[in-house]
């Protein structure tokens, strides 16, 4: 095969690279940019590949990856995602930059900070895998591709900021690597570079998409791109107060659908499932935010905007799991079933997930829904016969699913690897490939026979497939992720797949010849979504054959999207019954846990029935899942990392700003809301304000449920500079100009307040309940608009206020990790500090209780000690820092308890004259 590459040539760097280290066979030819390319389609500059049959590649990172695989490394998951990444993000701005420098000479360090962000995902997934490469230990072709673009730009590592430290040292293993060095010593010459800038010069500048990767990505933010605040304009400040001035007659009034809830003709009518979960094991936290979680928060969001909402989801409990399970427990399938389906609707209930209706698959709805579709498929020749080969024990009369042969891999020889997937290597398998399989029932030794099964055609539906991915990828919402596998599994070319199983638990095969058949898991469950609103409502056609009038939605972790953007939507399409199809599809990454895995049989992190046991609330969690919601890549539950977000976030940000708006007006005014007179400064803030609330719905519109929590988050930031430049403790002890100020302040506070209070009920709803009644917000004031209004007016009368938040304390969290880091036992308890509630405003301890006041007293004086033991030891400066806040946040909780003003001094000690 011959490769022609041009010297100067950034993009050839990259594969002269991959040659080098897969050792790949080529013929190499200098090209110049102005002769003939080997391809019309390919432009100068670009290299091309010319294989032995005469085909030609010039996509460069193509002819990379063919030489990777002609080595027999193939794809993983990780290393497709990251040439797709590279050839979206990082290759259009590393072209800009490598512009910037050659073209406008920009210097080296103002390139390296346009490339930042693209920096620290790197930085980011090499620490956090803790890898030395980017798929792995060992190179990939992920790690020269993205190694070829960033160092035209880069050239060395030293110009890499130093907190990026990984990044450093992989460059730099990269960059002295043979390969790689020789490539840069070919291309990147001196004299190939100045022609390369001269080609340059005659082109226009490259520009970097001004349009996201994604529909789902936000499109426009309150900060600027380098992070300064977004310049207020006469316009929006005056918009802002004309909506504030307008008040409670401005907003919608709630929408309060009938029982059960329908489309509405001229409504938005939204329909939302999250993928069904296993009813044989109990959900960890990284299953919870995955689907049940994510999809509740946004449900909890469409129900604010007043969209006629329907949020579904149920137990998947046919197939071979469940009959494994069983077989454990010494239970039948159906009582596996009964049991854990309880045990799933009782954690979805701790949570606060808001279901319209949780159900199961095993019923009588399911059935007559799978059955009717598949004779649709058998009747419209979209369903072919076949044989496989699959084992069968004869001790046991059965052919035995791949759940139930344990063998070893012939890969890895690993001696107990499964039927589908050997745990060691990861790899897939087919069952009758293990080495010496043997039967888990009885360790009988299987034997090899052929069995008749029914097949989806997926290669015939092909076409009405995509089509009609074509139209929903451009007017839906799907995540960058979904997008992604559900093309690789387009453009590898679809199959027949299997629609059946020897198995006695699950739908029947209503055909002759295969009616000691079930279908498989993977046809059967999605069906659920639609037995699911059937046992719901009688009419749930409504719902599920009425795409004219209905968007749905499907949440899940991206290890199901190909079933439902692929195998499901061609099941509907060739069953040909006007079915509602998926418009936004929203799978995350994955939750790992600390620095592993989840894992229940380790006793390793923390799964749904044990979270009410730590003594942290439910809306804690939810809080922290939604703060560190996988959406662009896999994240991890860090208990240090849970107890800093909430005694920072929570307790010092949005507990401490509207605790304090709440107790000014009780304290100052009397529990009523002053007057407000409002000047400029009140008015900016009402403007900024606005755009926070603006970009929240902007954001969760696109399904970014993460990245809207932080315009929460912002605002509350807002109003705490808010109060403590204005100080009305101080002034309400002035004149009367001083005392309207104070009023003006108070009242804004907490209307802002008012306002946080609706923004956070998808994400905290027992916090969101707690201030409605603790500033008796009015009912019809719950309800979302762009617009930040006056909803408590002068003369609203507040309730009784006190603290939402509790700090989590080191001995706690530190108990609890050990708790959850392996070997727990069902009896193994840690007592648990004082429990995060928010109880019923009937409860809420006032200010004044004796009880409270003591135990703050108590608190305080300890922590004081603590502090002045690390002063003493000489501790390091930062974690004295972090004890003294810790302390000057009790004493605010003590004098709020008190009844007094939470005013701390921003300085202490003598005055330099």
């Amino acid at each position: 095969m011959r490769l022609r590459v041009a010297p100067g040539g950034p993009a050839a760097l990259k594969v002269l690279a991959a040659a080098g280290a897969a050792a790949a066979p080529v013929r190499l030819v200098w090209g110049d940019p102005l002769e003939r390319p080997l391809a019309s389609l390919s432009p100068p500059w670009v290299p091309a590949l010319e294989l032995d049959s005469g085909t030609v590649l010039f996509s460069p990172n193509a002819i990379c990856q063919f030489f990777f695989l002609a080595r027999g490394e193939e794809p993983t998951d990780l290393t497709n995602q990251w040439l797709e990444w590279e050839a979206t993000e990082l290759q259009p701005a590393a072209s800009a930059a490598l512009y910037a420098q050659l073209v406008h000479g920009k210097k080296g360090q103002e390139t390296v900070e346009a490339l930042g962000q693209l920096l620290d995902h790197i930085e980011q997934n090499l620490t956090r895998r803790g890898t030395a490469y980017l798929a792995g230990d060992t190179k990939s072709v992920a790690d020269v591709v993205v190694w070829g673009a960033l160092f035209p730009v880069l050239q060395d590592e030293t110009s890499l900021p130093s907190e990026l430290q990984a990044l450093r040292t992989w460059f730099q293993s990269m960059t002295l690597s043979e390969a790689c060095r020789k490539a840069a010593d070919s291309v990147l010459m001196p004299k190939a570079l100045l022609e390369f800038k001269s080609y340059l010069q005659k082109h226009p500048p490259p520009c970097l998409a001004t349009e996201k990767a994604t529909s789902n990505e936000p499109e426009s933010s309150p900060q600027e791109e380098d992070g300064s605040e977004h310049a207020l304009t006469e316009e929006e400040i005056t918009a802002a107060v004309d909506a504030w001035a307008r008040g409670v007659a401005a907003l919608p009034k709630p929408w309060r659908p009938q029982k059960p809830v329908l489309p509405v003709e001229g409504m938005r009518n939204v329909l939302i499932t999250s993928a069904l979960p296993y009813v044989n094991n109990v959900p960890h936290l990284g299953n919870i935010i995955g689907c049940v979680l994510s999809a509740d928060t946004f449900a909890r969001y469409c129900r604010l905007r007043n969209w006629n909402t329907l949020y579904v989801c149920g137990t998947d409990e046919y197939g071979t799991a469940t009959e494994t399970k069983a077989m454990e427990e010494g239970l039948t399938p159906q009582e596996i079933c009964n049991k854990y389906n309880a045990i799933h609707a009782e954690i979805y209930r701790w949570f606060d997930i808001s279901f319209d209706y949780f159900g199961r698959t095993t019923t009588s709805h399911q059935t007559t829904i799978a059955q009717d579709i598949f004779q649709r498929l058998l009747a419209r020749g979209f369903l072919l016969q076949d044989t496989v080969e699959q084992l069968r024990c004869e001790d046991c009369q059965r052919f035995l699913a791949d759940r139930f042969v344990e063998g070893i891999c012939p890969f890895c020889n690993y001696e107990e690897a499964r039927g589908d997937q050997c745990d060691k290597c990861g790899k897939l398998i087919n069952a009758v490939e293990l080495k010496n399989p043997q039967c888990k029932l009885c360790r009988g030794i299987p034997v090899v026979k052929t069995t008749q099964h029914l097949f989806l055609d997926l290669p015939k539906l092909e076409e009405r497939l995509e089509a009609w991915l074509e139209q929903s990828f451009a007017t839906g919402d799907w995540t960058a992720n979904a997008r992604y596998i559900t093309r690789s599994w387009i453009r590898d070319g679809l199959k027949p797949r299997c629609i059946t199983r020897d198995l006695k638990w699950g739908t029947p095969v209503p055909l002759d010849g295969f009616r000691d058949k079930v279908f498989y898991v993977w046809f059967d469950a999605p069906i659920g979504y639609l037995s699911i609103t059937a046992n719901y409502t009688d009419q749930w056609e409504r719902w599920w054959k009425n795409p004219q009038q209905v968007e749905l939605y499907n949440f899940m972790a991206k290890d199901n999207v190909p079933f439902h953007s692929v195998i499901f939507p061609s099941s509907l399409l060739g069953a040909d019954d006007n079915y509602t199809l998926v418009n936004h599809l929203i799978a995350t990454e994955y939750l790992n846990y600390e620095d592993g895995k989840f894992s229940k049989s380790r006793g390793v992190g923390v799964f749904g029935d044990m979270a009410k046991d730590t003594g942290i609330p439910a809306d804690i969690w939810r809080f922290y899942l939604l703060y560190l919601r996988p959406e662009g890549q896999d994240s991890a539950f860090s208990w240090s990392d849970l107890m800093l977000k909430n005694n920072s976030e929570l307790l010092n940000n949005l507990g401490n700003f509207i605790n304090r708006a709440g107790m000014f007006v009780c304290k100052f005014f009397g529990g009523t809301v002053p007057n407000m007179v409002l000047t400029l400064d009140d008015k900016r803030l009402l403007a900024r304000v606005t755009l926070e609330l603006r970009q929240y719905h902007q954001l969760l519109e696109k399904v970014r449920i993460r990245d809207a929590l932080r315009c929460i988050l912002s605002i509350s930031r807002h109003g705490n500079q808010y109060i403590q430049v204005n100080e009305p403790w101080k002034r309400i002890k002035g004149d009367e100009k001083d005392r309207q100020r104070a009023g003006t302040v108070t009242g804004v506070a907490v209307n802002m307040a008012s306002m946080l209070a609706v923004m956070l009920q998808p994400y905290m709803p027992s916090v969101s309940l707690a201030i409605q009644e603790q500033l008796r917000i009015p009912p019809d004031c719950f309800i979302l608009s762009h617009n930040f209004t006056c909803t408590l007016p002068a003369g609203h009368c507040v309730g009784t206020v006190s603290p939402l938040f509790q700090k989590l304390e080191n001995d706690q969290v530190e108990a609890l990790r050990k708790r959850f880091g392996g070997g727990q036992t069902e009896d193994l308890a840690v007592e648990p500090q004082a429990k995060q509630t928010h109880p019923a405003p009937a409860t809420l301890m006032a200010p004044g209780d004796p009880q409270l006041i003591q135990e703050l007293t108590e608190k305080v004086a300890k922590q004081g000690n603590y502090v002045r033991q690390l002063k003493a030891n000489k501790a390091e400066k930062a974690q004295v820092d972090t004890e003294v806040a810790t302390l000057l946040e009790l004493k605010k909780q003590l004098l709020l308890a008190e009844g007094k003003s939470p005013e701390v001094p921003l300085f202490k000690g003598k005055r330099k004259k």
